[in-house]
């Protein structure tokens, strides 16, 4: 589909039965433009019969983390323990989030699992994913807990110096709340966990519901250890070096040794691994295939979300069925068009521009 086509689609499916005057009114170009864009999407069977009733299609469902990030970067370098002059954004994020939105910009069916305040900031990551094509219908609203946020600073080289979390409000998506939404966890081709969920809440995913399967974002060193006693259960794994080692007890010398910590997560039932090595790479195995795909030297504004873009990358070429190598080689240009935007969304994020990226850079 073109970008245009996918962002009608998004608003299809938050309103199916949307007039075409009003599409075209918000989308800012004509009616007959709409007509024209609605006839290929019914051409493609996208679309089938009136009132745009869409095509059943496979849908992930990304439980995680949601909250807004406040990002504060100075205009040259970081002074420590002074005031800086520089800028500071708000845009929604949270890990599960975060890769909801891209996967769902990326043109895959998206289902975001989630917890928010009925306050300011909650209603904007809910208007924000609707906008992006997420299905917000699961999410939870909460009158008695403020949205969770994240507070970051970069350095003068737009990489993160610091950052406090605020995310007591995820403990409340508890098993019980979970249990809820069982019936359309089991119905999902896939499922992506973030390591900030609570131990419960994990250990209930992963135990039941490793018929499917299940990407799982460590998050960081702290967070990763509430995954190790369910390892057998996912499919992808996507920790960093640092995480990976830390779960393993293995400490490599060098990436020559990246194999051997391959093999003791594929001992311990994980699939597939992609191990992040920042501005060295991505190493990935899933037993039979590996390899270390160098990283794509690229100028960086922002790289907070980069990680995100990667999985959601990871997911999309899942859905597509594609192979494990177009799979890394995709989402690393995921990371790509992540990194070159101040908002931790790229708001041009689509399989087109990644594709554009691929075939710049010969990824």
């Amino acid at each position: 589909m073109t970008e245009r086509e996918h962002q009608i689609l998004a608003i299809l499916k938050q309103n199916p039965l949307i007039a075409q005057q009003d599409l075209a009114d918000r989308l800012g170009i004509s009616r007959s433009a709409v007509a024209g864009h609605i006839m290929n999407l019914t051409h493609k069977g996208i679309i089938r019969g009136k009132g745009y009733i869409l095509a059943e299609s496979r849908y992930a469902v990304v439980v995680g983390g949601a909250n807004m990030d406040i990002l504060g970067r100075p205009l040259d370098t970081l002074q420590v323990g002074d005031s800086n002059p520089g800028s500071v954004t708000c845009s929604p994020g949270g890990v599960g989030r975060n890769i909801a939105e891209n996967l769902a910009r990326l043109g895959s069916q998206t289902r975001l699992l989630s917890a928010v305040g009925k306050d300011t900031y909650g209603q904007a990551i809910i208007d924000q994913c609707q906008q992006a094509g997420i299905d917000m219908q699961a999410c939870l609203q909460l009158k008695d807990a403020s949205t969770s946020t994240y507070l970051s600073v970069l350095d003068g080289d737009s990489d993160m110096h610091v950052a406090i979390n605020d995310m007591a409000i995820l403990d409340r998506l508890s098993v019980e709340l979970l249990k809820v939404q069982e019936e359309m966890l089991r119905r999902a081709d896939l499922l992506i966990l973030d390591a900030n969920l609570s131990a419960p809440a994990l250990e209930y995913l992963l135990s039941n519901f490793s018929d499917r399967p299940i990407f799982v974002d460590t998050v960081s060193c702290a967070k990763a250890k509430k995954i190790q006693p369910f390892l057998s259960a996912i499919h992808t794994l996507k920790p960093n070096l640092k995480e990976a080692e830390q779960l393993s007890g293995i400490s490599i010398a060098n990436y020559g040794e990246l194999p051997k910590l391959g093999r003791w997560f594929h001992e311990q039932g994980v699939q597939r691994i992609f191990l992040s090595l920042g501005a060295d790479g991505v190493f990935y195995s899933d037993g039979q295939t590996q390899a270390l795909i160098p990283a794509v030297d690229v100028p960086m504004v922002n790289a907070n979300g980069a990680g995100d873009a990667f999985l959601a990358g990871l997911a999309h070429g899942w859905l597509q069925d594609w192979d494990i190598e177009q799979s890394t080689k995709f989402a690393m240009a995921a990371a790509v068009v992540a990194l070159s935007h101040l908002a931790t969304i790229n708001p041009n994020m689509s399989e087109m521009s990644v594709n554009r990226v691929i075939k710049e850079s010969i990824c």
